[in-house]
């Protein structure tokens, strides 16, 4: 089935693979067309205010109800989930290498590594050698932001297909089943798992009522669907677990849908970077894309932002972002090129951790270059960076913090700066 978008964030859509398969009027007709059953798929509770509620019909050719009992995954995995116990939160600034591809052959599903994580949201990265097959993923615990950082992903979901490459971002709803192929042969990249409020775009305020990401620029796919017989797994996370049980036919088999829950897909290229054009050095909040809330206004659960290519123009400023203690803690990742406030260490796919109100900023040859840097128009080029923040602390997991990946000698990136000289 050909891979269709519609255009649009948080919008009611209504898409149909056969014609007259949508009801009209009815949600839940008695007698849907072609003998279809219609499913709700729910990502709030049914009470959620109309401005927060976000749910999808679907009307498939079998019911999701059918398939036998779970049972736990048979296989090790690395993935974890709320509450992170296996290690403290820690105030030391951590940095990780890249991660390798698997030597195997392994698939999304078995190269899902968890990173970091707490009550709100948990970071994972994932690194693949070989598609899905006959196999499907579900996580009940929370939505998936993936970024991929090398190669391009095949999503094939209940509710359509859309292929994400680097620089793209996709969100798949929770709970909703999808499959991952692999157009490149290989790919790896960075997950958040948002476990509070639906991610949105941020409001913009003062900016008006342009900026940032744009509701255009994002993309959901068009009904598609597979009828086909045979045996398919289904792993489904829950609290952390994964489980397993098996079909025997595709879960795809959506034939049209109508709602305002379903993956989509975002091109980080198209993001509408706001900056200073005077003096000094705007906070970082003025590059989220998206945010999830929290129940304190202006305080988010999980925001995604991005520094991508933007020129720098302020007159008399500190152009790289400076030294700073944040109440908000900070995982970072690299997706192409280099970071303006590092000059080495830290490379595309790798890492970094800065848990709240721990000390960091640039290192000492990027400071040194930018207080001596002649302020002409700068263009920052050939850059991709960006940061999962929220308001508590990440508690890595055992793999992250034992990982031969960590790096033993980030601290040194701020040794040797010479004391200030007062009259």
């Amino acid at each position: 089935m050909a891979e269709g978008m519609q255009t649009g964030f948080g919008n009611h859509f209504s898409t149909e693979a056969v014609a007259g398969a949508l009801p009209v009027g009815r949600n839940s007709p008695q007698h849907v067309l072609f003998g279809l059953y219609a499913e709700q798929l729910s990502g709030t509770a049914f009470t959620a205010p109309r401005a927060e509620n976000r749910r999808s019909w679907l009307y498939r050719m079998r019911p999701s109800v059918m398939h036998p009992a779970f049972r736990p995954y048979p296989r090790d995995t690395l993935i974890r989930s709320a509450p992170f116990m296996e290690e403290a939160a820690t105030p030391n600034r951590l940095r990780w290498d890249s991660m390798p591809l698997p030597a195997g052959e392994v698939d999304f599903v078995d190269g899902l590594v968890t990173w970091a994580g707490h009550d709100g949201a948990a970071v994972h990265l994932y690194a693949a050698t070989t598609p899905m097959v006959d196999r499907a993923f579900a996580s009940a615990d929370g939505e998936l932001l993936i970024v991929p950082q090398q190669g391009r992903l095949l999503l094939v979901t209940e509710l359509g297909r859309l292929t994400v490459a680097p620089l793209q971002i996709a969100v798949i709803p929770r709970g909703c089943k999808f499959r991952v192929e692999l157009p490149d042969g290989s790919a790896r990249g960075y997950i958040a798992e948002n476990y509070g409020a639906a991610l949105r775009l941020p409001e913009l305020g003062p900016i008006g009522a342009n900026g940032l990401a744009n509701p255009r620029d994002f993309e959901t796919p068009v009904a598609a669907f597979e009828d086909r017989d045979g045996a398919c797994e289904i792993v489904h996370k829950l609290a952390g677990r994964l489980w397993t049980t098996m079909l025997d036919h595709s879960p795809f088999d959506v034939v049209a849908w109508h709602g305002n829950l379903a993956p989509v897909r975002y091109d980080l290229t198209r993001f509408n970077t706001m900056g200073t054009i005077s003096f000094d050095h705007p906070d970082p909040s003025i590059f989220t894309v998206l945010t999830s809330p929290s129940d304190t206004p202006g305080v988010a659960n999980l925001d995604f932002a991005i520094f991508p290519p933007r020129w720098l123009v302020a007159e008399d400023t500190f152009r790289p972002p400076w030294f700073h203690r944040n109440v908000m803690s900070e995982f970072m990742g690299l997706i192409e090129g280099t970071y303006d406030a590092k000059s080495g260490g830290f490379a595309p796919g790798g890492a970094s951790l800065h848990n709240c109100l721990s000390a960091h900023g640039p290192d000492r040859e990027s400071h040194d270059r930018a207080v001596a840097a002649e302020l002409t128009p700068q263009r920052i080029a050939d850059t991709m960076a960006f940061m999962f923040e929220t308001r508590l602390p990440f508690a890595p997991t055992s793999h992250a913090l034992h990982s031969p990946l960590l790096q033993d000698d980030y601290d040194a990136c701020w040794q040797g700066f010479p004391k200030a000289r007062l009259p």
